[in-house]
């Protein structure tokens, strides 16, 4: 939508403000801190009683499913996460002008927030992600199956055309063994992580060799403790799965508000 300034006679384009999540009202805003837009625009805070939003204006004709306004949302709650709790917003959270922010997203869901506020205090996400070294897991996939072995057998010396069948049978009984070891190694991960999780989403896999992908809910004070607990799995695993740690984050797999969009 575009607006005429009266003076100068040029079209002016209409803003709205983005809202990228809910914090406490004490929670500052650095001098610095930027979000979406091109530029990247600045972030302040609209308070109403107990809680608060982190937003930014943005022009409502601008599109925002560029990948660099995505990460400008990540990184604006992610490092919010590591200071304070943070409720994510989900991504292109667009309202009509602070005053409906303050009105109807932060009045009117008042004591819900503030609550889920006081429950993620002192608490982030973190993401364990494990990934297959291909030709450990291949080698292990073959070495327990005699079928696969067989089917092995059966294709060395033929033509692709000559083994295609037998390589598609190849194919999928390497995929059904990988899937049956990473529920297997998901739920060793889980074991370890136990009794440092508050609460714990096992995530789908994005690609075929992933071994554990797991969301964990975690006191920010245990984040030397998680490490230690993945260094073991880590040693366990030496050779055989790629792990890493990401965190802390805000918490998108646990909470994630809503709001009306105008």
């Amino acid at each position: 939508m575009m607006v005429r300034d009266k003076d100068s006679g040029e079209a002016q384009v209409s803003l709205g403000v983005y809202v990228y999540g809910i914090v406490p009202a004490d929670v500052e805003v650095e001098s610095d801190a930027v979000g979406i837009g091109d530029p990247p625009a600045k972030v302040k805070v609209i308070r109403k009683g107990d809680i608060a939003a982190l937003v930014s204006p943005v022009p409502t004709d601008q599109a925002l499913g560029k990948p660099e306004c995505l990460q400008a949302h990540a990184r604006l709650l992610d490092g919010t996460a590591s200071v304070a709790p943070v409720l994510p917003m989900r991504f292109g959270a667009v309202m009509t002008d602070e005053e409906s922010v303050a009105e109807e997203l932060l009045e009117q869901n008042h004591d819900e927030f503030a609550e889920a506020l006081r429950a993620l205090e002192g608490h982030a996400e973190y993401i364990v992600k494990g990934r297959y070294e291909e030709d450990a897991i291949l080698h292990e996939v073959i070495s327990e199956s005699s079928e696969a072995q067989q089917l092995r057998g059966d294709i060395a010396g033929l033509s692709e055309d000559a083994s295609r069948q037998a390589r598609m049978a190849l194919g999928e009984l390497v995929v059904n063994a990988i899937e049956s070891k990473r529920h297997a190694d998901t739920d060793i991960a889980i074991e370890a992580l136990d009794g440092i999780a508050k609460q714990l989403n096992v995530r789908q896999p994005t690609h075929e060799l992933d071994a554990v992908s797991v969301a964990l809910l975690a006191a920010l004070e245990d984040e030397a403790k998680l490490q230690d607990t993945l260094d073991e799995l880590v040693e366990q695993w030496r050779g055989r799965v790629q792990l890493r740690l990401l965190g802390p984050l805000a918490a998108y797999d646990f909470v994630v508000t809503r709001a009306e969009t105008g």
